[in-house]
């Protein structure tokens, strides 16, 4: 059990993503707040390609959660149970707080996102990742979505004499609900960096080597083309961080594997169990999209926990989505704006700053209340 302060809820949030690290925060002066992630600081993936590039971003993308929460405890530790509200922890510790929140998120290839329990170990490697790069002459990326994209503007706009490819089974990029004025835009400006796509045909398998390290690659396609590079990046393949729900919580999962929620964000079935970010069905996968749920989520349960108020239902957002090509390119489409936005709106959205500012200022509390890490 969670010994409360006071008379103060217990509220237990699992996953220090941009989901679960915000709705942490916006909780800690109403509650008694335990955040649990297995590393030992939050990583603003949205930069990461930009780290990958220019190494002295490292500094500025890992916020350590000892920083995030004032009155609240932050447990370096993951879930490798959950039935209802009860949590059991890989140390073997177990809580049950009043409400519980999950928000694990979701795993993606390296270096997207890293699975390194601390944030030194995870620097080193970018900067290993970005010597491999250095040396490369000709970088294969597989998939066209908004990562593969992404990080093909990132190289080739800090290293325009590199030869990039695109690889994708798919006949066009960024696959989605998206205008193709947004897929024409995009396509137009990676030819003009001198992007090669090779779209239509899946390759006949991926490369042996390990992704973003250095290697001769030399593969084909099912079409005949041959592909060769000096490092390749898997730009797809993501995967939901739900193996550690049981009982009613495991029967929610949809077909896809997400959490089913209602429009409160309450898991299916469960009255003080609540799931946001990429694990829930609530709205694509996005870190947007999981910071708006997380908003929502903090004043519902200030109502729930005050006794005062109603409840807000979340609402789907409409199709949204920036997609620099470095810092100066991109494009995107956002609600409120007739067709698509180009490259000066993309760069001043994102590209240029890349959200880091913004994430930066909600790790500032003055000093740790109470840290603890798995043994």
């Amino acid at each position: 059990m969670i010994e409360n302060s006071g008379t103060r809820k217990s509220v237990v949030v699992l996953g220090g993503g941009y989901g679960g690290f915000k709705v942490a925060r916006a909780l800690d002066d109403v509650a008694d707040v335990t955040l649990v992630d297995p590393s030992d600081a939050f990583m603003h993936n949205v930069a990461a390609w930009r780290a990958l590039v220019d190494p002295e971003w490292l500094d500025r993308i890992f916020m350590p959660y000892d920083r995030l929460l004032t009155h609240g405890r932050f447990l370096q530790d993951r879930a490798v149970e959950v039935d209802g509200l009860r949590v059991t922890l890989a140390s073997g510790r177990r809580l049950e707080p009043d409400y519980l929140i999950l928000a694990t998120g979701s795993s993606y290839p390296f270096p997207a996102k890293v699975d390194e329990p601390g944030a030194e170990t995870a620097r080193a490697r970018f900067r290993e990742a970005h010597k491999d790069l250095l040396d490369a002459r000709r970088v294969l990326l597989v998939g066209a979505g908004p990562s593969g994209l992404e990080l093909a503007g990132e190289i080739k706009a800090f290293f325009p004499d590199k030869h990039v490819t695109i690889a994708d089974a798919a006949t066009d990029i960024l696959p989605g609900p998206f205008d193709q004025a947004l897929r024409d835009e995009l396509r137009g400006q990676l030819d003009k960096l001198g992007v090669e796509l090779k779209l239509g045909s899946p390759l006949s398998e991926l490369p042996s080597a390990a992704p973003a390290t250095a290697a001769s690659i030399a593969i084909t396609t099912e079409a005949g083309d041959k592909l060769t590079a000096d490092i390749w990046y898997r730009c797809f393949g993501v995967g939901l961080q739900t193996g550690y729900l049981r009982g009613a919580l495991a029967e929610a999962l949809d077909d896809r594997g997400h959490v089913r929620v209602d429009e409160y964000l309450r898991v299916s079935g469960q009255d003080r169990v609540f799931a946001i970010g990429d694990i829930s069905d609530a709205d694509r996968n996005m870190a947007g999209m999981a910071g708006a749920q997380a908003q929502l989520l903090a004043a519902n349960l200030g109502v729930l926990i005050g006794g005062e108020g109603e409840l807000t239902g979340y609402k789907r957002w409409p199709t949204a989505i920036v997609v620099p090509l470095g810092p100066e390119g991109g494009a995107g489409q956002l609600p409120g704006h007739d067709g698509i936005v180009g490259p000066e709106t993309a760069a001043e959205l994102k590209g240029r700053a890349m959200l880091v500012d913004a994430q930066a200022a909600l790790f500032d509390a003055p000093a740790p209340v109470e840290t603890e890490t798995t043994p």
